[in-house]
């Protein structure tokens, strides 16, 4: 896996409009030279400054939205890069989002800034790995898979994360890191 990735593009014909660029690299982090994908993460961690993104309606109406967006933004960015190019980050944002939203279910709309951290961790560990059935997504090679492959990483980071909380796990690993 290279970390910095250049832009490679496969067909300098197709040039995507700005707001496919601006949609599927989530306001041009996906041009980051470096780890795009966790920038693209991380960027999708600004919203949960406001403390209604968190709500579950919220953020189920977001992430719909933010999908269809996706949909129709990032295939146009597909021609001209390739399948699954770095620059497309909006599946990582998605994924992000699905990740606090299976989190804020069960256990209400707050989010402490720990469990937001360990939900960043565990979905770009699930993310890079690719646990099946998001490695099956990850090979259709098309904008839905792109996305899908994000949103089974954080499902399963949002399930991990809850299991660690309700179990008091989390507060054990906080415990230890200040020893």
């Amino acid at each position: 896996m290279k970390i910095i990735k250049t832009k490679k593009i496969a067909d300098e014909s197709i040039k995507p409009g700005i707001l496919n660029i601006l949609i599927s690299s989530f306001f041009y982090t996906g041009y980051f030279p470096v780890a795009s994908g966790t920038i693209g993460s991380l960027a999708a961690l600004i919203p949960f400054l406001i403390p209604e993104f968190s709500n579950p309606v919220v953020l189920t109406a977001v992430i719909v939205i933010t999908v269809i967006a996706a949909l129709m933004t990032s295939n146009e960015v597909m021609k001209r890069y390739g399948d699954d190019p770095s620059v497309i980050v909006i599946d990582e944002v998605i994924g992000m989002w699905t990740a606090v939203l299976i989190y804020v279910l069960p256990a209400g709309d707050s989010i402490s800034l720990i469990q937001l951290i360990l939900l960043f961790l565990f979905f770009r560990i699930f993310d890079i790995i690719k646990i099946q059935p998001a490695k099956y997504f990850d090979d259709m090679k098309n904008a839905a898979g792109v996305i899908m492959d994000d949103v089974i990483s954080g499902i399963y980071s949002g399930i991990l994360v809850y299991i660690l909380h309700i179990t008091g796990l989390t507060e054990k690993i906080l415990t230890t890191l200040k020893y």
